[in-house]
């Protein structure tokens, strides 16, 4: 598949899942790297009215697992996330935000994962880090 359709693939994904709830839209890809991105509104606020540390977390990994599925044969593995740890650097209340995974590590077991996430200025909102297992489908 080429770039676009890829994309196109992926988003294709998300339908009945908490990706389309959070509007989750991957929109770029490379080598090394996939980008999301999601709008920042009430549906992802906390009570104070800003951006929910687990919506953040829901984006990191969403791009972060996505991406280890470019990396596998998806009829004979499967990926699951075993690990994530992020830190919240900057609060938000619209616009969107940006993720992209860009890999740390790719083992054939293990895949690290580094995301940042950035709003419209590039300023960095989180720093998210995510290892996905990589599991032979029985």
């Amino acid at each position: 598949m080429n770039k676009t359709e890829t994309l196109d693939f992926l988003n294709s994904l998300s339908k009945n899942t908490l990706m389309e709830t959070l509007e989750i839209k991957f929109v770029d890809l490379g080598d090394d790297f996939l980008t999301a991105t999601m709008p920042v509104n009430s549906r992802v606020f906390q009570p104070m009215g800003i951006l929910h540390g687990g919506a953040t977390v829901a984006l990191a990994e969403s791009v972060g697992s996505s991406a280890s599925h470019l990396f596998v044969d998806n009829e004979k593995f499967m990926v699951k996330g075993i690990e994530i740890a992020a830190n919240h650097l900057k609060s938000k209340s619209d616009g969107i935000i940006i993720a992209t995974a860009k890999i740390i590590h790719k083992g054939r077991t293990t895949h690290l994962w580094e995301i940042k996430i950035v709003d419209e200025e590039n300023n960095l909102i989180s720093l998210c880090k995510l290892t996905n297992i990589i599991l032979e489908k029985k």
